[in-house]
């Protein structure tokens, strides 16, 4: 997946560096004009979406009194009108006749009024930016009277109870506008401020009164009076928002409506009903801005719907259904005589909202929940009821329209109440719904269509491109075996691939393992510190490190050590001449054995300490001494007369000895005797088979600087 519009044509980046310089700081400005705009109206939409205003659901009648023609939007962007005829059993139950029928329009429906006058059923709609009105006949085919577009957006439309064919239009402007079949459209009334105090809401809402020339314009702040036929800004205000009505702070006025009726059983002719937030008012518009009645309906959602029902029985109180945008309705019956004010005949009930029947369906797995409870919470955009006269008892149909499309229908059985009517005691509770077995099949039915519907992926064009200057051309290779066959046959039932739909898969030697390789430090300090001891790893270096360096330092001591006896050995002169005879009684070493040699050590300690050698380096000439390559195995010589201690002839026989000797002298400089040659001195005197030198007496001996080995 990406973005469609991150592939751009060679003409198309041309022109964008081109014109950056000019169009850059244009285009972002206006570009973030229209982002602040479209936030803004997102964020009023999230507070309060009055677009739904009045409902978009509504009866029209029929060819007889129990076959009416139900008026709803359907589709996926409300653009759709149907037109479905139902017929009502006495019971109250629906029965759908045949399919219904549509027009399709160009804008998602927001408002549906009917109306019946003088024996003429009209039927008006509204959209964003567009009005329709139908003139509908008996048999239910409805022919357009007129359209009308609204540039700067509609927010509510009405029609007259007084003359057929009368509809008032309200604008975002704040223009409200008259359409008569013979006048046409004419503005009758313009203010973009608001009546009372000022609100940004661009909402404005216009329904008639009892003089068919007078006509209501409210918004969120209050209800006004015009005349039609009077000079312009001429008026009463009818309903103040505010402390005079004991309004809450934030409280606005959301819906007016027109109750007044002629008949034999309606209210007085001058009732308005306004709703709001928290309350409901009735208001006479002979007394402006003193409200007959206030009751809080304790509503949890906006109450945008409202309509007055006939009685049920001659004498019997009007039901006025109020439902809020949550899908919450409540009944109430509103009594007026004629010489009094109008009252509740019984205190108000909530009905059960589409979401109490959700414990009705059968469980199921926690995705299809999640959008069957998401379905069943939709908002409430349309209502419509009738009540059926039964001789039992009455039976009010309810329909609701949610903003997914789905319309609902409940049936409520009027009883009346057995309390006296002077006990105020509210009723808010809901009665307990029963489902029917029609009922319960029908929802069955409902939920199976809703989970059989995918959900819509997102809509988008994927880029085209070609392949051909990038990728050759390359054959496809034949696959052997069952493979590809058993997994199209797997994937076309629906079912597990299992291992008999592949086949045998082929074998195949295990790839070699990877060859070890000396581990550098970096990999080392990883590897424990993902292990987890890195202290001891690094306690480890550190040693590592100090054994390291201890062993660089005795290898240049060694080489320090071995040039000076490099030239310690080369001023030394062992010379053949100055040996002594051998003398005949002598015996080889072979037939008996040797005394420990002793050497003059009285002049030969003299002289190698004259040469600077420190008793501190005894042990470490011990060890040089016992890596030399010796040769001979005799021992010639092993003493020598005091007359020749000044030259002391150096052999293969006597360097025998003097090795013998070393290794038996002790790591101490003296012996209790003093007669015994000290190491450091007797592994001073070095001797090669191949040349003789003839040592230089101490007193002959030049001064040299005592060298300097590392210690």
């Amino acid at each position: 997946m990406g973005c469609p519009w991150a592939y751009f044509s060679h003409r198309q980046r041309r022109f964008s560096i081109l014109g950056d310089p000019v169009l850059g700081k244009s285009v972002s400005n206006l570009l973030g004009e229209l982002l602040h705009e479209e936030l803004a109206t997102r964020w009023e939409q999230l507070l309060l979406d009055d677009a739904f205003t009045g409902g978009a659901l509504a009866w029209l009648p029929g060819r007889t009194p129990r076959v009416r023609q139900l008026v709803y939007p359907a589709g996926g962007a409300l653009d759709r009108l149907y037109f479905q005829e139902v017929r009502l059993t006495p019971e109250g139950d629906p029965r759908i006749l045949g399919n219904p029928g549509h027009i399709q329009l160009r804008g998602p429906v927001r408002q549906v009024v009917t109306c019946t006058v003088q024996g003429e059923s009209l039927l008006a709609v509204r959209s964003d930016y567009h009005c329709a009105l139908w003139k509908v006949s008996k048999q239910g085919q409805p022919a357009p009277l007129q359209v009308l577009q609204v540039e700067k957006g509609a927010t509510g439309i009405n029609l007259s109870p007084h003359l057929p064919g009368e509809m008032v239009v309200c604008s975002r402007s704040g223009a409200i506008c008259l359409w008569t079949p013979q006048d046409g459209l004419r503005q009758i009334y313009k203010d973009p401020e608001t009546l009372v105090f000022r609100d940004p809401s661009p909402w404005r809402w216009a329904d008639f009164t009892a003089h068919p020339r007078v006509l209501t314009v409210g918004d969120h702040t209050g209800v006004k009076i015009i005349d039609t036929q009077g000079p312009p800004g001429c008026g009463l205000l009818l309903f103040r928002g505010g402390a005079e009505a004991s309004c809450q702070k934030g409280e606005r006025v959301l819906l007016t409506q027109y109750l007044g009726e002629r008949g034999p059983d309606s209210l007085q002719p001058t009732l308005h009903l306004i709703c709001t937030q928290f309350s409901l008012y009735l208001v006479d518009e002979r007394f402006p801005l003193v409200p007959m009645l206030k009751w809080d309906h304790g509503l949890p959602s906006a109450p945008l719907l409202a309509q007055m029902l006939p009685p049920p029985q001659p004498g019997c109180p009007r039901p006025l259904l109020l439902g809020g945008q949550g899908g919450h309705l409540q009944l109430l019956h509103i009594t007026a005589e004629e010489a009094s004010t109008p009252r509740l005949a019984g205190p108000p009930q909530s009905l059960p909202s589409r979401s109490d029947s959700l414990s009705a369906f059968p469980l199921l797995e926690p995705k299809s929940q999640w959008r069957l409870q998401e379905r069943l919470q939709a908002p409430t955009i349309g209502l419509a009821a009738a009540i059926l006269p039964s001789s039992s008892t009455p039976v009010l149909s309810l329909f609701q329209l949610s903003a997914a499309g789905d319309v609902f229908h409940q049936r409520l059985h009027l009883r009346e109440d057995s309390r006296p009517p002077d006990d105020p005691g509210p009723n808010f509770h809901a009665p307990t719904a029963s489902w029917s077995p029609q009922a319960t099949a029908c929802c069955r039915r409902w939920l199976k269509a809703l989970l059989e519907v995918p959900l819509a992926p997102p809509v988008w064009v994927a880029p085209t491109f070609s392949y051909r200057r990038l990728l050759g051309f390359k054959e496809q290779q034949k696959v052997e075996g069952k493979g590809p066959e058993g997994l199209r046959a797997a994937m076309a039932k629906g079912r597990l691939l299992q291992q008999r739909d592949l086949g045998s898969l082929p074998t195949a030697e295990p790839p070699p393992g990877p060859e070890p390789g000396p581990m550098d430090e970096l990999s080392e300090r990883l590897e424990a510190a993902w292990e987890g001891p890195a202290a001891a790893w690094w306690e480890q270096q550190q040693g590592r490190t100090s054994w390291a360096g201890t062993r660089r330092k005795r290898r240049k001591r060694r080489m320090q050590l071995s040039s000076t006896f490099s030239s310690l050995s080369g001023r030394l002169d062992f010379s053949d001449a100055t040996s002594p005879p051998h003398s005949p009684d002598r015996t080889s070493p072979v037939s008996r054995p040797q005394p420990p040699v002793i050497l003059p050590s009285q002049e030969l300690t003299q002289d190698l300490w004259a040469r600077g050698i420190p008793s501190e380096r005894q042990q470490t000439l011990r060890d040089y001494m016992a890596k030399l390559p010796l040769q001979g195995n005799t021992l010639e010589d092993a003493s020598a007369p005091p007359s020749q201690t000044s030259s002391i002839q150096a052999t293969p026989s006597r360097q025998r000895t003097l090795w013998d000797c070393t290794a038996e002298l002790p790591p101490h400089r003296d012996t209790p005797g003093g007669t015994t040659v000290p190491s450091s001195q007797t592994s001073s005197v070095r001797a090669t088979p191949s040349r003789q030198q003839t040592p230089v007496l101490s007193g002959s001996q030049p001064h040299r600087k005592k060298p300097r080995m590392g210690f």
